[in-house]
Formats: C-alpha cells, structure tokens, sequence
C-alpha cells in the first residue's frame, strides 16, 4: 500500500482528492479561505486545484465562493456499481421493509465507520434519517459489529488499538477487551444485536452478506425502536427474514 512516504504515493493527487472531500462535508458555498483552513493546504495550492476541477466540470464558481456539481456523483456512484449486488439490493430492501414494516438498510465498512449503500426507511427513529453514504461508528451499531467480525484478526486489532472508543450513550460499549469478546461472539453466532448504543432510541439484528469464498462483504439490518423488542423476540421475529434476504445479495 502507498502511503505519503514511499515513491509510489502521488501527493498532488491526493491532495487534489482532499479539496474534493472538504468540499463535500459542508452545505453551501465555500470560499477559498474556507477551504484552506479545512483541507490544511495553502490558499495558492487550493486556488489550482480549483481551477483545475472548474475546467473538469467537477466544481462551479461565481469569483468569490465555490461548490460542486452533480459531476462528482460520477465518483460515488462508480463505486456502488462496482458491488454486483448494489443494484438488486434496492429491490431486496424494499421487500424485505414492507415485510416486516421496519427500516433496514445495507452497508460496508470504511475506515472504522459503516458506510449506508442502500437504505429502505418506514419510521423515523434517528434524530436524523440516514441515506446513502450517511457514516456511522462500527463499534456501535449491529452492522458494525457485522463488518468487524469479519476481518482478519490482525486487522481487527489494530482497529481496537487505534480507536477512540467514545460512549455515544450510557450502554455504549467502550471497553477494548469487551468489545473484542462481543465482535469474536458475532463472528460465531451470524448475526449480532445491538440495543440503545448509538441513539438511545434505536435497536438493531444485522447479518452478514458474504462473497462466493464465504468473506464478509457487507452487512444487512432492521433498525427497531429501543424497548418494543428484546433480543430474543427479534431474533425469532426477523433473523430468518434477514438471513434471506443477505442469501439473495450474496455475491455470486
């Protein structure tokens, strides 16, 4: 892997890359000062890269502030294209919401975060209604814990020793050695279960979606209002329905 040290590690990319990323983490336009001071780049390397991105379509400007175009969802989206079961995946959600008259969703592990690719929304029970690309912290939500089970262990070893554990709640699991013992429980049972961790309204079953080779490629869930059901009723209620419709998505 390159890494900004080694000769195959192409700064003027990667820092091009940066200005697209900081564009797209605040709403509205944004000035050159602005995108200076976040990107942590010099107003003269942002203003090239700008103009640059102008040129390619990818970034409008009126001469004072700067914003991207609908071009940029060129980027995201070829990656979702590349998952072979992303385009099925809105179908199997929709079916599988109206069956059990609850949100769920799909999502992959990126950078110690879930990543939603594919959501299918009934209620509202988040402060906030996540959609495509929306990001949350693995360790504690269902699908999360999905993702961690199913890397190797070195990996997940360096993601316990690496991470800032904050309690989102006051049942957030933080604890290291705790939450290697739930994730390794995961990782043998199928499926995990997550209760009032991140939003201390929200529940969530999640199960894994594997490759041909049997490795976890990403994961599938039912989000639950905290308190109307224990682990065991939403076991019974939704795993079978879950571990269908993640059977239907595996990658083939």
């Amino acid at each position: 892997m390159a890494t900004p040290e080694s000769e195959s590690f192409v700064r003027t990319f990667a820092r091009g890359l940066r200005v697209i990323e900081v564009m797209g983490q605040s709403t509205g336009r944004q000035n050159i000062a602005q995108l200076s001071e976040a990107s942590e780049l010099p107003r003269t390397v942002v203003r090239r890269f700008l103009l640059t991105l102008i040129d390619l379509g990818f970034v409008k400007t009126d001469e004072k502030d700067y914003w991207l175009t609908p071009k940029v969802l060129r980027l995201g989206m070829t990656y979702l294209y590349t998952l072979p079961f992303w385009r099925q995946s809105q179908l199997v959600l929709e079916e599988l919401g109206t069956r059990m008259k609850q949100s769920c969703a799909v999502s992959v592990l990126d950078d110690g975060d879930i990543v939603y690719i594919q959501r299918f929304h009934t209620k509202r029970i988040l402060a906030f209604s996540p959609s495509i690309g929306s990001r949350l912290p693995a360790y504690s939500v269902s699908m999360g814990r999905v993702l961690l089970s199913g890397l190797p262990g070195d990996q997940l070893q360096t993601y316990l020793d690496t991470t800032r554990f904050t309690p989102l709640t006051p049942r957030t699991e933080t604890d290291k050695t705790r939450l290697n013992a739930v994730i390794s429980k995961v990782r043998g049972q199928g499926y995990a279960w997550s209760d009032a961790e991140y939003d201390e309204s929200i529940s969530g079953l999640a199960v894994p979606i594997k490759d041909h080779a049997g490795s976890i490629i990403a994961a599938i869930n039912v989000s639950l209002i905290s308190g109307e059901f224990s682990e065991d009723q939403a076991k019974a209620e939704f795993l079978p329905l879950l571990k269908l419709a993640a059977s239907r998505l595996k990658e083939h």
